[in-house]
């Protein structure tokens, strides 16, 4: 159960947001906007994923999400998965619905209630890269992450 609970809280974490601007925006803002939507983004890589043979319906699925320098997430939703994150390495900002903004460090870890919005997820820093360990609860067959419609 300890093993179970700690890639648990190693689950979520994808997401971020990026700016958008009005087409009245000064010119140093769109530059800004454009600057930001060439961000690089993350990468989720499955490390494994497997249905609870206790739980009907359920599956267990853990992943590393990198962060190259500098990246952020699209705003996202994880479903009505149950979501546990784990800073690897590097510093990561994060926003859930309308609760503050969060800077986790290696070693810190949050989780993201079902059908949480990620508003905000991004690496601090321009020169180094970051990495989660993320692990969803969710219902079987349904998609890990699902990015907002862009506007």
């Amino acid at each position: 159960m300890r093993i179970a609970g700690g890639l648990l809280a190693v689950a979520t974490l994808t997401a971020a947001t990026a700016c958008s601007t009005s087409d009245q925006s000064a010119p140093a803002e769109v530059a800004a906007t454009a600057a930001a939507s060439t961000r690089p983004s993350e990468t989720l890589k499955p490390l494994l994923q497997q249905a609870l043979p206790n739980v009907k319906g359920k599956t267990f699925t853990s992943a590393v999400v990198d962060f190259p320098p500098n990246a952020s997430a699209r705003p996202h939703r994880h479903g009505q998965a149950f979501v546990y994150a784990y800073v690897l390495e590097g510093t990561v900002r994060s926003k859930l619905d309308d609760k503050p903004v969060t800077t986790y460090h290696q070693g810190e870890n949050w989780v993201e209630q079902p059908g949480a919005h990620h508003v905000l997820t991004e690496n601090t820093s321009k020169t180094k890269p970051a990495k989660l360990l993320v692990v969803f609860i969710s219902n079987t067959g349904d998609k890990l992450k699902v990015d907002d419609p862009k506007s």
